[in-house]
Order: structure tokens, then sequence, then C-alpha cells
């Protein structure tokens, strides 16, 4: 059995968020599951691109790269690290349909703010938000070259103007839910929520419905190591000891 092949965003102001997420994956998941940090720091070799004045994040451009490092072979999910999976990533992996490139949830998403998180813009345009959470079918997703992804505008990108319109499947809502703007869905269809405008590890955007969720998954990580906890492990001295 082949790992299910995940990539996540990772941007240093939110390294907690990408740990979360990425617990939230392999605690539900049914199945073996390889996480790719996309870090920008290990794509330096292969990835030139002036940060963008309207990029919030460091994976902005980075998650088209996706395919590629696929060796576009094969399937890969990509997701933005400000996201936290409440059921079985197999359940998504098994929607992955041949007759498409790319499969998005395909939200009508326009939001009426002007900025986000640590006083990013808020960009609307068509097709935001199709991006954050993405099945590649890597075979069909040559055009997605280092060159390409570092030249390319972001609205060509993001849009998926690289392909044509009846290459962009659909996913079930749910599994893009964007925290504060989608329409709320059966708790049962809430597969995976995006704090899309900012997290609760963020101090300036706490208050959502979902925020309980996202503490509770970070102390199931950190186990014994609560902030209430650490200082009673023992040194790696006393350990030893």
């Amino acid at each position: 059995m082949s790992p299910i092949r995940v990539f996540l965003g990772y941007d240093e102001r939110e390294a907690v968020a990408f740990h979360v997420a990425s617990h939230s994956i392999h605690r539900h998941s049914s199945a073996p599951v390889s996480i790719t940090p996309l870090m920008l720091t290990q794509v330096a070799g292969i990835f030139h691109r002036p940060r963008d004045p309207n990029q919030s994040t460091d994976f902005a451009f980075t998650r088209f790269l996706v395919p590629y490092l696929c060796g576009f072979e094969g399937w890969a999910v990509f997701a933005d690290c400000d996201v936290l999976f409440r059921t079985d990533i197999a359940r998504l992996w098994a929607l992955r349909d041949p007759q498409f490139a790319v499969q998005v949830v395909q939200h009508d998403h326009r939001p009426s703010e002007t900025t986000k998180f640590l006083g990013a813009a808020q960009v609307c345009y068509p097709r935001k938000n199709w991006s954050s959470v993405v099945l590649f079918n890597n075979a069909r997703c040559a055009a997605l070259t280092p060159e390409f992804v570092a030249s390319a505008s972001g609205l060509e990108l993001h849009r998926f103007l690289w392909l044509k319109d009846d290459e962009v499947g659909a996913l079930p809502r749910g599994w893009n839910h964007l925290v504060g703007y989608s329409p709320d869905l059966p708790d049962d269809e809430l597969h995976n929520l995006h704090f899309t405008s900012g997290g609760p590890w963020f101090e300036g955007c706490r208050g959502s419905a979902f925020d309980n969720s996202w503490w509770t998954e970070l102390g199931l990580a950190l186990g014994p190591l609560k902030a209430g906890a650490i200082g009673a492990v023992p040194s790696p001295e006393r350990r030893a000891a």
C-alpha cells in the first residue's frame, strides 16, 4: 500500500498550525500518510520568485510545485496549513477521479473585509480559495514546471487558468469549510475546517465556533507536554540518572 501523499503549506509564523493540521490528519487516517511541508528553504534550489505584495503566506505559490515534486506521477493532496481535519483523509483520497486534472471545493467566496491575519491584504477574485485544498492528478498538471510557477501571475495560477474548465472537478463542500464564511453543514459533512482568515493561534483571530476544536487538537498533539505539565517533564540528565 502506497502512502497518501499530502503536502501542507508552511510559514514559520504559523508553524504551530502546520503541526496541529498534521496531527489531525494522522489521527483520523485509516491509511498510511506521508506529509511534506512546503518550506521555502527546502525548494530554494528550484524555485525563485520575488514576494508578491498581495502574498499573505510563504506557500502562496509553492503549492503549485506539488506535481513537479511528485515527478508528475500519481496523485497528491495539497492543503493550506490553517486546516483541521475532522474525518479520515482516506475518504478524500477515495474521491480521485482520473477525468480531472485537479479537484477542489468550488467556493463562491467574496469576503467584504480588506485585511485578514497579521494585517495581510484580503484580495477578492473569482475562484478565491479554490486552491487552498487540492487533489492533484499530477500527470495532468505538466504545465506546472518550476519556471512556469515562478513566472505566471497569481490569478492565472490560483484560478486554474492553466487548465480547461472541464479539467477542474468539484469536491463536496465539507472538504474545505471556510470558517466564518461557508454555509452551515451537518456535523457529519464537516470533514475539514479551514481557518482562512486566521485561526486561534493568532490572538487577534479568536472567537469562532470552531476554536475549541483546534485547541483540543493542540492538546492531543502535546499530550503530557501541555503547558501546565512541561515543568514536570524530567530533564535528559535526570532521565539518564
